[in-house]
């Protein structure tokens, strides 16, 4: 491993030993001033250019040193400045990997040299493969387009001629999709398979984030690990593991949240599996000793609804992605009464907004006109608006759009009403029901619906009709309870 020192004369940690900046500045003559060979040691020029992208990463990841301004600049820096306990592993159905071996491997064909200020396409199966690709990637490609694993392939190609991509990185024959220009391609694996170079670290990568919910291709949000990592606090010395998992996929922006959480404290992290039944993945999560476990209220409603909850014993659980509504919450509490339940607001564009901590739906009235400095929240014409540090910075594309609005706000077009102190969230602007000229929020009839005790989970739709225009149609599943009731 190569050591930087840093200017404050202090102690920082460096990959997982404590230095003095002193005597690696005074350790210059250890370094080989040869060529860099196949034996692997390093010129002297590798060293500086190696020494002046680390010298602030250190001092500046490691909150213990004076100069600690900011956060690691990639993924395997913020690793390499774990300072107590054991670094955890990523896991999935077949595989482990230590993230001790991730710190000196890596997951790409080369040691990923191809894909050096590149704009890079991540498209593999597994999500294994795809995290470590990320690790491999931040700091060496000009770009990083996440690709979600039902992205369409003719969508793909779309985005690859959008955003000018000129590198496919996947773990298989990745189909082509119509129309696509083939592009040079880099195989990744969801293991360890040839030593990770160094010098590649030199750039800031742009992460390039697809958003869900629309019709046709999606758009393309740019964030930098800065903006997607702004949310999550600095690793802290904990008396015991942190063991993550989340039922949402990492190339979706809540997965993703957790995957960079897991990584920048040293944890282990337990991937979900398409493939495996949510009984499966709570057996799974439970086998892995999971502490902190987090989905929409969609994936908690269907693990209480597998009656083997209790398999699990988190100490964290978080919700995001959909309104958590008061049943779920409550459900949660009464399973887990010693946990910390959290559900938290964010999108792909604003990234993480708010978290509340009461057990209660909705969010406190006060949030709304307070600047906390990262983030900014206001109310206009019945939408919620975000200004924060934590936001993409644009639409990503040829013609590059703003996000904002003039005062630096985004409009999340999600609809909220103010009921007493709290404000509760209603829907989606273009998911209201017109009835007869009546708006109808499909969320709000779910709620009142999802409160009945016979109801496990219901879903509120439009349905075509000649005379009003649409009606209000549900499909609601019973609990097991009210169906052996019926029998």
């Amino acid at each position: 491993m190569i050591y930087a020192a840093p200017a404050c004369g202090t102690d920082c940690v460096v990959g997982r030993a404590k230095v003095s900046h002193e005597r690696f500045r005074k350790s210059g003559n250890r370094f080989s001033e040869k060529k860099r060979d196949k034996s692997n040691t390093w010129s002297i020029a590798a060293v500086r250019r190696k020494t002046e992208m680390l010298q602030a990463t250190i001092c500046n990841f490691d909150v213990s040193c004076p100069m600690a301004t900011r956060k690691a600049s990639t993924l395997r820096a913020a690793l390499g400045s774990i300072r107590s306990g054991t670094l955890g592993a990523l896991i999935d159905v077949n595989d482990r990997v230590a993230l001790a071996d991730v710190m000196a491997g890596s997951c790409l064909a080369g040691g990923g040299k191809e894909a050096r200020g590149h704009t890079v396409l991540l498209s593999p199966e597994s999500q294994l493969a795809s995290a470590l690709a990320m690790i491999d990637l931040d700091g060496v490609a000009q770009s990083l387009v996440v690709c979600p694993p039902d992205l369409p392939p003719e969508h793909r190609a779309i985005i690859a001629e959008r955003l000018r991509a000129d590198l496919l990185v996947s773990d298989g024959a990745a189909e082509t999709g119509p129309g696509q220009k083939e592009i040079r391609r880099l195989h990744c694996a969801p293991r360890i398979v040839s030593p990770h170079l160094f010098e590649l670290e030199t750039n800031e990568t742009d992460w390039i984030l697809l958003t869900s919910g629309t019709f046709g291709p999606p758009k393309a949000v740019r964030h930098t690990l800065a903006t997607l990592t702004a949310a999550i606090d600095a690793p802290a010395d904990a008396a015991d593991a942190i063991v993550w998992s989340t039922f949402y996929d990492i190339r979706r922006f809540g997965g993703l949240q957790i995957l960079l959480r897991a990584l920048t404290g040293g944890h282990s992290l337990v991937l979900s599996n398409a493939g495996e039944t949510t009984l499966e993945f709570l057996h799974r999560a439970a086998a892995n000793g999971v502490t902190h476990l987090t989905g929409t209220p969609s994936h908690w409603r269907n693990a209480l609804m597998t009656g083997s909850i209790g398999t699990i014993a988190p100490r964290y659980i978080r919700l995001s992605g959909e309104t958590a509504s008061q049943p779920v919450l409550d459900a949660l509490a009464a399973a887990f009464p010693g946990a910390t339940i959290v559900h938290a607001y964010a999108s792909t564009e604003a990234g993480v907004g708010f978290e509340v901590t009461d057990g209660r739906e909705g969010f406190p009235a006060e949030y709304i006109g307070r600047d906390t400095g990262a983030v900014a929240l206001r109310v206009v014409d019945g939408s919620l608006r975000i200004k924060s540090t934590r936001a993409a910075f644009a639409y990503a594309g040829e013609a590059e759009s703003s996000l904002t609005d003039a005062g630096g706000f985004i409009d999340t077009g999600d609809m909220v009403d103010l009921r007493g102190d709290r404000y509760h969230f209603t829907g989606r602007r273009g998911g209201i029901i017109n009835v007869g000229g009546a708006k109808v929020h499909p969320e709000e009839v779910e709620e009142v619906i999802d409160r009945h005790p016979a109801v496990a989970i219901s879903l509120v739709k439009a349905r075509a009709n000649p005379l009003m225009g649409a009606i209000v149609v549900a499909e609601v599943v019973l609990n097991d309870h009210a169906n052996q009731t019926r029998q």
